[in-house]
């Protein structure tokens, strides 16, 4: 790995601006994993993790399947320094661990469970600043058959939410006191997380609820658009993206689109370029300069300035149905559901793979997406996670 910056945050979800891009990624990868430390989790889970370089946060349940927590672990050690625990009953598909990516915030983090429920907690310490049950809060009634999963996010010093209220459907609250800012109305949540993007001049949040995409005023969350996709029933997974003031919108029945907006910030009916094949159900892609990188069947490479054109398409055992993917300047790095590691030029004109590692033996549909602070990956598997080194030069603490 060449001369990197100072080492980034990876504060939340896909990183501190949620479209999974670093500064840097290695050159090349070695053979064979280099582990700094392990640590033990009691529960397979589906969160994402959260990381500076100092602590790691990850999600994880416990006491009989009954209880969410929270551990927050020294980053150069994996030690736990502590954890934050309340008791979470209930029966979800793919489990009741918690979906939603903690995040850090200064010196607070905020903490989401399937269930709804949501903390404050003091970095340093875990201890609770504020908490609430945002289900009974908020009047959710609608069944969300695999929970809350939005991750939390923090904009213009409020804290939002997806709250799934028929009067109360996105939340913004004051971080320092859980105290509502505004409730806007609307339809239950889907299964996402919302985003922040300028688009037609506008900066506004973005996001899916249960069967639309929209667009929403940061300062009063008055809804500023709705977009109905030709075809009703995606599970609204992954975060859309920003690209030259248009947004791309990726999922299972629609397939990739890339949208322009007007001068009032509000989206075109109709998409400007369309590309079916790259129809992801749960996976996030990323954009890495003009392109798109993507995975279905394959990994798609997509030509941004071109309609969305594929450039190429790799096919590899990995690159089925789902991955997390990094990206920097030059580089892609693909995450497999098996947890092995396969970094590719991201400026070639065909698939090249700079290299690959098996990270975690005996794994296999791992969803949970992992941080990225300067070389460190910190990765989840089903019964552990693991802080590896990803530059071949670089030793061990």
């Amino acid at each position: 790995m060449s001369a990197a910056p100072p080492p980034a945050n990876w504060p939340g979800w896909r990183g501190p601006n949620r479209d999974a891009l670093v500064p840097v990624l290695p050159a090349r990868l070695a053979d064979k994993p280099t582990v700094v430390w392990r640590a033990i989790l009691t529960d397979k889970g589906i969160g994402g993790i959260a990381a500076t370089s100092k602590v790691v946060l990850v999600s994880d349940r416990e006491l009989g399947d009954q209880f969410d927590v929270f551990r927050c672990l020294d980053a150069a050690t994996g030690r736990e320094l502590w954890a934050h625990r309340y008791p979470a009953p209930g029966l979800l598909d793919y489990g009741n661990s918690p979906r939603a990516t903690p995040l850090i915030d200064g010196d607070q983090c905020f903490t989401l469970g399937a269930h709804g429920h949501l903390s404050c907690l003091e970095l340093a310490t875990g201890r609770p600043l504020w908490q609430l049950d945002v289900k009974s809060e908020f009047g959710l009634v609608e069944e969300l058959k695999w929970g809350l999963c939005g991750s939390p996010l923090v904009v213009d010093r409020k804290l939002i939410l997806y709250a799934g209220g028929p009067q109360a459907a996105i939340v913004a609250f004051d971080p320092a006191t859980g105290k509502p800012l505004w409730k806007t109305p609307g339809n239950p949540p889907g299964y996402g997380s919302l985003m922040v993007g300028t688009l037609g001049g506008k900066r506004q949040l973005v996001g899916h609820d249960a069967s639309t995409l929209g667009g929403w005023d940061i300062a009063t969350g008055k809804r500023l658009w709705t977009l109905e996709p030709p075809i009703a029933g995606d599970f609204n997974v992954p975060t859309p993206l920003v690209w030259q003031d248009q947004l791309i919108v990726a999922t299972e029945n629609n397939g990739t689109r890339l949208y322009r907006f007007d001068d009032r910030g509000v989206i075109a009916a109709k998409p400007d370029a369309e590309y079916q094949a790259l129809s992801p159900d749960t996976h996030s892609p990323v954009i890495v300069g003009d392109r798109l990188f993507g995975i279905l069947n394959g990994l798609h490479c997509l030509d941004l300035k071109n309609g969305l054109k594929p450039l190429w398409i790799g096919k590899d055992p990995g690159f089925l149905e789902h991955a997390s993917l990094i990206g920097a300047p030059d580089r892609s790095l693909v995450i497999t559901g098996e947890a092995e590691l396969i970094l590719l030029d991201a400026t070639a004109n065909e698939m090249k793979i700079l290299g690959r590692q098996k990270a975690l033996d005996g794994e296999s549909g791992l969803l949970a997406h992992p941080a990225l602070v300067g070389s460190r990956l910190y990765l989840r598997g089903s019964s552990e996670i693991v802080c590896l080194e990803l530059d071949p030069a670089a030793k061990k603490d």
